[in-house]
């Protein structure tokens, strides 16, 4: 059987690297439409900010044929064809849509091109062009970034980090509005603001000129371009064109096959349930099912939904936030939820947990690192919170999480910068990765925003003192055994 991938992006790069993992035998082609090879698209900040090289974001070859600077111009569903701009069609058996999304630029004047491209001193953050792009844009001065959402954020501080004089627009009161309650945002913008970062609230872009960004309440920035950080649409011209159902994005079901026979979804382009997810998390989740499901080692997987973590990816900021949003006073929320809240502005750091019945519903972190990982094991798990609820904020009852590493399921994304779960990470060991910094080279684990590390060296620890065989690894399901 020959599945052939469109796009090669993070949820596309996952797919091959699952299949081939899965069944070596299978035909798996790769199409993708940048140049390069795929990369780790959470730590373009690093890429921004010069902290990070793009060979140090690449991600490892899946072994599986890919063709690069491959664009895509149409879909023969009945002949299960697809069709390039050049080179001869490439049949497939399956096909999978792993087409992402596009940047939204908002209706400004003056922001786009007629066929709706970014104008001349303006660009998205998005890709390795893109940061190369901003780079080469700021060296003529100060920049403004419209958008203060998660790459918003990020893009300003990378930007900071050079020493460019930055300034967000955002048309909300507070930043990262979506996963943060006004308390968080109003520290996390305190934090940014020590670092060199301008804030704009409560007002929007109203027309750009080259050099200068005109805002609705009168006032102008003189710039030297502008980051557009507004939001990003599904890529699903290609499903619509071929006949696929398209809502939002290209609605799939919980097997992540879409309206046509033969053809899957995945990732960004894809809408399950109403929902179309714009973190990694969730599109590796989805990869890691249609694997199954193609390799034929688990027909009975399915998709389902994820646990969303969202993780800022900034030099010197620290922040998870998870689930729902803690309601106005502290105790309140108009409903039965605990919230647990700590703050401390002078100092950066914002703490809230939300819970229900003893469980973890919803966080938010800022400059807590200790109590990050705890948190996400019992929101992912579901498990009873510690009754020592501020200890549990604080990083101090991380060892009531989890009695052992070996509890953690086989599963278990134990790096999420990198998807990197419990069982590649014994996978590695027993290949020679003996420590923390050689599973680190082996799976990439820990080299996103380093969070995971304790838990690496939890595993390292646990390993070295058992060294357990594949047969004693818990399953907690039955997809686990090919995770």
């Amino acid at each position: 059987m020959s599945v052939v991938i469109i796009g090669n992006g993070m949820a596309g790069h996952r797919l091959a690297q699952g299949l081939r993992r899965r069944s070596p035998d299978l035909a798996v082609t790769v199409l993708g439409a940048e140049p390069q090879p795929a990369y780790n698209r959470v730590l373009l900040s690093g890429v921004l900010a010069g902290t990070s090289s793009a060979a140090a974001v690449e991600l490892a070859d899946p072994g599986v044929d890919v063709r690069l600077g491959a664009q895509v111009v149409g879909i023969d569903t009945r002949q299960r064809r697809v069709q390039l701009a050049e080179g001869p069609d490439v049949g497939y058996d399956e096909l999978v849509l792993a087409t992402g999304s596009r940047a939204a630029i908002p209706p400004v004047d003056g922001l786009a091109d007629p066929d709706g491209s970014p104008a001349p001193g303006v660009v998205a953050f998005r890709t390795l062009a893109d940061c190369e792009h901003i780079t080469e844009l700021a060296r003529g001065g100060p920049m403004a970034v419209v958008g203060g959402g998660l790459l918003g954020v990020e893009a300003a501080r990378g930007l900071a980090g050079l020493g460019v004089d930055v300034t967000v627009v955002h048309p909300v009161g507070h930043l990262m509005e979506r996963q943060l309650d006004p308390g968080g945002g109003e520290v996390l913008a305190g934090v940014l603001g020590g670092l060199g970062v301008r804030m704009r609230f409560g007002v929007s872009a109203e027309s750009w000129r080259p050099g200068r960004l005109t805002l609705s309440d009168g006032s102008a920035l003189d710039v030297a371009g502008v980051v557009v950080s507004a939001g990003v649409a599904p890529q699903s011209w290609l499903a619509r064109r071929a006949g696929l159902r398209v809502d939002r994005g290209i609605v799939v079901d919980d097997r992540m096959a879409t309206s046509v026979p033969g053809v899957h979804a995945i990732g960004e382009c894809a809408e399950h349930r109403g929902s179309c997810h714009g973190l990694v998390g969730p599109c590796w989740e989805q990869a890691d099912v249609l694997a199954d499901l193609l390799s034929g080692v688990d027909p009975g997987a399915r998709y389902t939904g994820s646990a969303l973590v969202t993780r800022l990816k900034a030099r010197d900021v620290d922040l998870a936030a998870m689930g729902e949003l803690p309601g106005g006073a502290p105790g309140d929320t108009g409903d039965t939820a605990e919230v647990v809240r700590v703050s401390d502005a002078t100092r950066g750091r914002y703490g809230a947990l939300t819970l229900r019945d003893g469980r973890i519903c919803g966080a938010v972190l800022l400059g807590f690192p200790e109590a990050a990982g705890p948190v996400i094991q019992l929101y992912d798990s579901g498990g009873a919170v510690p009754d020592d609820r501020f200890g549990l904020l604080l990083g101090r009852a991380a060892g009531t999480v989890t009695d052992s590493p070996a509890q953690l399921p086989a599963r278990a994304v134990v790096c999420k910068c990198n998807g990197v779960t419990k069982r590649e990470i014994v996978g590695a060991w027993r290949d020679g990765a003996r420590d923390t910094a050689a599973i680190a080279t082996a799976t990439r684990a820990t080299t996103g925003c380093g969070s995971c590390a304790d838990t690496v060296d939890g595993l390292c620890g646990w390993l070295t003192e058992s060294d357990p065989g594949p047969e004693e690894l818990p399953v907690a399901a039955a997809r686990e055994g090919a995770a």
